[in-house]
């Protein structure tokens, strides 16, 4: 009996000096600017090293496009969006509807840029009323933006839905579309395309939590990402991913932006 107790008073001993650390399986949402295969491929370098610095398993969670991203989004049980990197607005409708923490953002802002091949050489938007622009569904924020650059319901574009941004390109440079409506840090990536027009600026994609989430988990992951500058693994995964860096970010910063899903189905 005495030796069972002791056994049983050294394990609790281990566990409360270790932290009570339990390896946990979390899950990280990407939005679906890209097909899914390379959204797991570009953002594993993040989910390896979240996984190295906290001691849980972080595993990419990519979606085949918009609508069924929102679709997802939205349901209140079963949502396996533990984590998500994701756009303003989209950061935005989370803090409001599903009690999400902002934790950091990526440095600086994003802006969505309409391209064209040289073919098809566009000075202003109005000529391409009629035409066909390619865009990611709505309500990914190209799509919000774009319908914001053509307000009369009688004088728009011809909508043509691309699966991600690269689809989208993709048809621009066969000529399928006229023009195409994509994230501007893409734009350099290409040699044959020319821009026409960007779109107002808004603040770098957020990496949110679940209300699900341990706050120590949470806390974790902040602080592996506000570091990552500082270390030669966190550079790597910077630099892996072609971004500068996080920053601090919270829920003040993205307000207001879900209201650009307004007119949304189920918004």
């Amino acid at each position: 009996m005495r030796s069972t107790i002791f056994k049983a008073l050294y394990f609790l001993s281990l566990s409360i000096f270790s932290g009570n650390i339990v390896a946990e399986t979390y899950t990280l949402a990407v939005q679906p600017v890209l097909p899914a295969k390379q959204i797991k491929q570009n953002y594993k370098p993040l989910t390896d090293y979240l996984s190295e610095k906290t001691g849980h398993t972080f595993v990419i969670r990519s979606y085949r496009n918009f609508l069924t991203y929102w679709i997802k989004m939205k349901k209140k049980k079963g949502n396996d969006m533990d984590f998500i990197l994701d756009a303003a607005h989209f950061t935005d409708f989370r803090v409001q509807r599903k009690d999400y923490k902002v934790l950091v953002k990526m440095l600086d802002t994003v802006s969505f840029t309409v391209v064209t091949n040289e073919d098809n050489f566009v000075f202003e938007m109005e000529e391409l009323i009629a035409k066909r622009i390619a865009t990611m569904p709505s309500p990914g924020l190209s799509a919000v933006r774009l319908n914001e650059m053509f307000p009369n319901p009688m004088r728009i574009p011809l909508y043509i839905q691309a699966n991600d941004s690269v689809d989208a390109v993709n048809k621009v440079l066969d000529g399928t579309v006229a023009a195409a409506i994509i994230p501007s840090p893409l734009v350099g990536n290409y040699d044959d395309l020319y821009s026409v027009v960007s779109t107002e600026p808004v603040p770098h994609m957020a990496l949110s939590a679940a209300p699900t989430v341990p706050d120590n988990v949470i806390q974790k992951v902040k602080i592996a990402l506000l570091q990552a500058s500082e270390t030669p693994e966190g550079k790597k995964m910077l630099e892996d991913l072609k971004i500068a860096g996080f920053e601090n970010a919270n829920a003040e910063i993205y307000a207001g932006y879900a209201n650009l899903l307004d007119g949304v189905f189920g918004y």
